[in-house]
């Protein structure tokens, strides 16, 4: 059997970076900007009652950038991405936006990123952009039909078409609820387990077609 070249495909917020609406909440003190895609699944559901409360609250584009700058990667995801980096070709599958990610890609030293774009007015964030429906999905199906083995890993409901998709799936730090919904896929809470995952399914995809 021919065999394929892996590439791992990661979520972005809650897997290396801290999830940057939680900490916009707590610093405007708002805590219904809190609720993530870890508790909504519907993903434009979510976006339209963040938007409202931007425009409810007065916040704008800049303030949120303001509170981006404060963010540091999670303890150890730098560390984590920089080692597989150094033997596996990753992308970062995310339902960010390029306005937000920036700063922390900076940080991470600029891995490959895949999101989508805020529509913004004056510093008023109007609405977004998505790239395509089930970008992280169809991203995932994209690399397959050109014969990669794909190893994913994500922590909420917008990461499970993701991993459902790719050749291996994980889940790292989701909630319960996720995990409860979605046992098929393996859960880790630390980065060196996750890593170990990694390697072995890249492992265990040399030989196979």
């Amino acid at each position: 059997m021919k065999s394929q070249q892996a590439i791992v495909t990661l979520d972005l917020e809650g897997v290396i970076v801290p999830e940057i609406w939680i900490a916009v909440a707590e610093k405007a003190g708002i805590p219904e900007l809190r609720r993530t895609t870890r508790e909504e699944p519907d993903y434009d559901k979510l976006m339209r009652g963040r938007l409202a409360l931007l425009e409810r609250h007065g916040l704008k584009l800049s303030d949120i950038q303001a509170v981006i700058a404060t963010l540091r990667p999670l303890p150890g995801g730098k560390e984590f991405l920089d080692e597989l980096r150094s033997f596996a070709q990753v992308i970062i599958l995310s339902d960010t936006f390029e306005q937000f990610a920036a700063p922390l890609m900076k940080q991470l030293d600029r891995p490959a990123l895949l999101c989508h774009r805020l529509v913004v007015e004056n510093d008023r964030i109007v609405d977004y952009a998505i790239r395509i429906p089930e970008q992280k999905q169809k991203a995932v199906a994209a690399l397959r039909s050109l014969n990669y083995r794909v190893i994913s890993a994500g922590d909420a409901y917008n990461d499970t078409a993701m991993l459902k998709e790719a050749s291996v799936g994980f889940l790292f730090r989701a909630p319960e609820n996720v995990k409860r919904e979605f046992p098929q896929f393996r859960a880790f809470e630390g980065y060196e387990e996750l890593m170990k995952a990694i390697q072995e399914a890249m492992w265990m995809g040399r030989g196979n077609q």
